[in-house]
């Protein structure tokens, strides 16, 4: 089963990699596969997804998309297809790896929602695959804070143009072409980050999910790491900002000083005091 497990993700880390080399290549030879027109992710940082949508939760009910945001807690977006024979595997196996790993579960301090945007998949593919990953999880509250959903053409092709994730149906090989990232939401639905790739560092997801909630959820030492790491697109990952640190360092260095002067200067004034009492 390790041994699966192992192939099954460097399989992955390989597709992915070449879903993301043959197009640049294409690029530089003036063409461009077919099976990658169109397929990607347009960020749209700032912007807001549709709160009015309705989809489907793992009991086939109906459930307005505001439903998951309380305008305080962040939420972490996943859009896969539920019978995909290998990616979307991995973006979730993935997703579960750092949700294992952190000390927060969803539900608690933010909501995770994954929505198949395969329209043709049901609620019972829906509530399979949440059974699979709780379970895999092994966080028992995580149950009411991970949502599995599903839903019509219309609904899944405004969700997805909001964030700016866009796939397509490739009929030869009766699958869908697609990119893969985590996409973190404020409670209020602004899309504050995207994270890329398969696997995702814990701290990495912990920092994007604060980052998102504008500082409403997490201790004073998240604020402090987010203040002294910021997101950097190229390495896909949050890296120690050397200028804020200095500057976080100075004001330490600031406090540090003004405390120990007036420890001095109390020892000063209670010698003083002393030495007067004894004069007198």
């Amino acid at each position: 089963m390790m041994w699966w497990e192992r192939s099954k993700r460097w399989c992955g880390i390989w597709l992915l990699g070449l879903l993301l080399a043959l197009p640049a290549v294409g690029q530089r030879s003036g063409q461009q596969l077919d099976v990658f027109k169109g397929v990607g992710i347009d960020p749209q940082l700032g912007a807001y997804v549709p709160l009015d949508l309705t989809f489907y939760n793992e009991d086939g009910q109906p459930v307005a998309l505001r439903k998951f945001f309380d305008g305080r807690r962040p939420v972490l977006l996943t859009l896969v297809y539920y019978d995909c024979p290998m990616l979307c595997n991995l973006v979730l196996d993935g997703l579960e790896k750092a949700l294992r790993q952190m000390s927060w579960t969803p539900g608690d301090q933010f909501e995770v929602l994954t929505i198949s945007f395969n329209h043709r998949e049901t609620p019972e593919l829906a509530r399979r695959e949440k059974a699979h990953y709780l379970e895999m999880l092994g966080k028992p509250a995580a149950a009411a804070g991970w949502h599995f959903l599903t839903g019509d053409s219309t609904t899944i092709r405004k969700l997805t143009d909001a964030v700016g994730f866009h796939f397509r149906w490739v009929p030869e090989k009766k699958q869908f072409a697609h990119p893969a990232a985590l996409i973190f939401l404020s409670g209020e639905g602004k899309i504050a980050r995207y994270l890329y790739g398969l696997e995702h560092d814990p701290g990495d997801v912990r920092k994007a999910l604060v980052e998102a909630s504008e500082g409403k959820v997490g201790t004073v030492v998240d604020q402090v790491l987010l203040y002294c790491f910021q997101y950097d697109p190229n390495e896909n990952s949050y890296v120690a900002n050397a200028f804020n640190i200095m500057r976080l360092g100075g004001a330490v260095t600031v406090v540090l000083l003004g405390i120990t002067l007036f420890v001095f200067w109390r020892r000063e004034r209670r010698r003083q005091r002393e030495a007067l009492h004894t004069a007198s």
